[in-house]
């Protein structure tokens, strides 16, 4: 993949500069080039922390219902078969969020969950560093034809 050899070449690059500025450097990058999972887990647990996260298919309709704009990311569990009464409600929420401009991100965990916007006193709202890897991989994965599932770490 591009972006694991960008980092790789990044990483080694580091290996020349000062100890110093080098540690600083490489902790940065590493963020940058974590994979998918670890990110998601990083912003879902900030999020928790801060009480921006719904969890359940139900709740999470229940506040898109009544206030869409709110909502930065979906992250829905990959589909099960058998369970067609679930599978139209995820669908139906998956076809709402991409309406709202709500990124949904494919997770192998078997929960739905909602991750409220930080609208602080800024008119515009506040994005953590993971929140923004996020973005960036939903804007890369927009139009793709069937979402990646992504793979959460372990606790």
């Amino acid at each position: 993949m591009v972006v694991e050899e960008t980092c790789t070449m990044h990483l080694n690059m580091n290996m020349s500069m000062d100890m110093d500025l080098e540690l600083e450097l490489d902790i940065d990058l590493a963020m940058e080039c974590a994979p998918i999972g670890r990110t998601v887990k990083s912003a879902l647990m900030r999020a928790q922390s801060e009480a921006r996260v719904i969890v359940g298919l139900s709740a999470a309709i229940n506040v898109l219902s009544k206030s869409p704009e709110g909502s930065l990311f979906c992250l829905m569990a990959q589909p099960k078969d058998g369970d067609s009464a679930t599978h139209m409600h995820e669908v139906l929420l998956e076809a709402f969020c991409y309406e709202n401009d709500i990124y949904v991100i494919k997770e192998s965990v078997e929960s739905c969950c909602l991750v409220q916007k930080v609208w602080a006193d800024a008119p515009e709202e506040q994005l953590t560093k993971a929140e923004n890897q996020l973005v960036d991989y939903c804007e890369a994965h927009w139009d793709a034809p069937q979402q990646p599932i992504v793979q959460l770490p372990a606790v």
